[in-house]
């Protein structure tokens, strides 16, 4: 059973599991954000959502903490826990099941009057009923409209709700897809809790699940984008802790398929630019009007995606694009090498000089996003060129040290 005191702000717990499972777990002495008896208590929630996959290991300095998932064992994201463990008052869980059996009847309508009076009428019965004044149901009424479980539809000047339809639910192998792998995957996963429970046809080689204490960054963004909106971010600085507030446009998402890493690409008219935000570093987002400029800046970020490799959309030397090319050798039995090329090119083209040699080439924003990929193919590379120079030499400067470390010969 979950540690028993449970929240209602997820924005406390989420700083909580990054603080422990992704930057690294602290110990009392290392936390300094809140008192002692706030660690304790926020760590003993976290293992009652975790205790399966945490484990530790003994060092000179104590003992160290950490997660463990297989991937190969752990079918669904164990994260999604933290995002289905909610606090309730009694008047909360009072209103749930009554407001739901009043409106059972999809085909029922009621106002807010007659909910309250009908809400009175059922809890009479009680021997010390406890009453509801009409403000209150109103607050609720709407909350589950908001969520979908009601519906409201106006008449004249007059507001009645009734209960939402029953919808059929996607079919679980797309459930079990789209909760591991796509952005807020947990609402996958609220709707999987709804089904028989069945083994998963699905294993992933790499399984990126801190994304999932982002969801409901994400949730905002997806809907200012929806609707056209501007958004106000709140964008924590991990290296001084120093917190700023930025108004931008929101255009696109943006996850790297080799960390996981989720980038939220928004203009953002202080700099004026596109500019790109990591939503781990996103503390709030809050929904802004309606931009005019919304569909202009997304063709202008289109038109810019064909020089991007990564999120980067200005290069660091002042100069517009930066060119890049290398060319690899690779013997008779590493087809696997020509195909990669092919397969990992992203906005880059790829020219086969001859059976064993191709050659790579692309115009990007920023060339030192290509170098840990171009780094893949050492050993194989006959020739390499950056239009930026002084990255070209950094780039030549580290493979001789490399080979210094090993005590071989480098070779310009």
């Amino acid at each position: 059973m979950a540690y028993n005191e449970l929240v209602k702000n997820f924005k406390r717990i989420r700083d909580y599991m990054r603080e422990f499972y992704v930057y690294g777990f602290k110990s009392r002495d290392e936390f300094i954000q809140k008192s002692t008896r706030s660690y304790d208590d926020e760590r003993r929630r976290l293992e009652s959502w975790l205790g399966d996959y945490m484990q530790f290991r003994q060092t000179p300095e104590g003992k160290n903490i950490f997660l463990s998932i297989d991937s190969r064992l752990t079918k669904h994201n164990p994260l999604f826990k933290a995002w289905k463990t909610k606090s309730f008052t009694d008047g909360d869980i009072t209103l749930h099941f009554v407001l739901l059996d009043i409106l059972s009847d999809p085909n029922i309508r009621m106002t807010t009057g007659e909910i309250t009076e009908r809400i009175d009428e059922y809890l009479s019965q009680f021997t010390e009923p406890r009453m509801f004044d009409e403000s209150t149901v109103r607050k609720k009424l709407k909350e589950y409209v908001s969520q979908g479980i009601l519906i409201s539809e106006k008449k004249g000047k007059v507001l009645y709700y009734r209960r939402a339809e029953n919808i059929p639910l996607p079919d679980k192998d797309m459930l079990d897809y789209f909760s591991e792998v796509l952005p807020c995957g947990v609402i996958g996963s609220f709707l999987l809790d709804k089904m028989e429970q069945s083994s998963s046809h699905f294993a992933f080689k790499h399984h990126y699940i801190t994304g999932t204490m982002d969801t409901e960054i994400l949730y905002s963004v997806f809907l200012a984008i929806r609707e056209k909106r501007g958004m106000t971010l709140e964008i924590i600085n991990r290296y001084n802790h120093r917190i700023t507030e930025n108004y931008v446009i929101p255009i696109k998402v943006m996850i790297s398929v080799q960390s996981g890493r989720q980038y939220l690409m928004a203009y953002t008219p202080r700099f004026n630019r596109i500019t790109p935000y990591r939503t781990d570093n996103i503390i709030s987002a809050k929904l802004d009007t309606i931009s005019e400029r919304f569909d202009e800046l997304q063709s202008t970020f289109e038109k810019m995606l064909p020089n991007m490799w990564g999120v980067s959309t200005e290069g660091r030397t002042g100069a517009r694009i930066e060119h890049v090319e290398f060319t690899v050798h690779y013997a008779d039995d590493e087809k696997h090498i020509r195909n990669r090329l092919e397969r990992e090119k992203r906005c880059g083209i790829v020219e086969h000089l001859d059976h064993n040699t191709s050659r790579f080439s692309a115009d990007v924003f920023d060339a030192s996003e290509v170098i840990p990929w171009i780094r893949t193919f050492i050993c194989r590379i006959t020739e390499v060129h950056f239009s930026n120079k002084e990255l070209e030499e950094q780039f030549k400067n580290d493979i001789n040290d490399m080979y210094a470390l090993y005590g071989i010969g480098g070779d310009e």
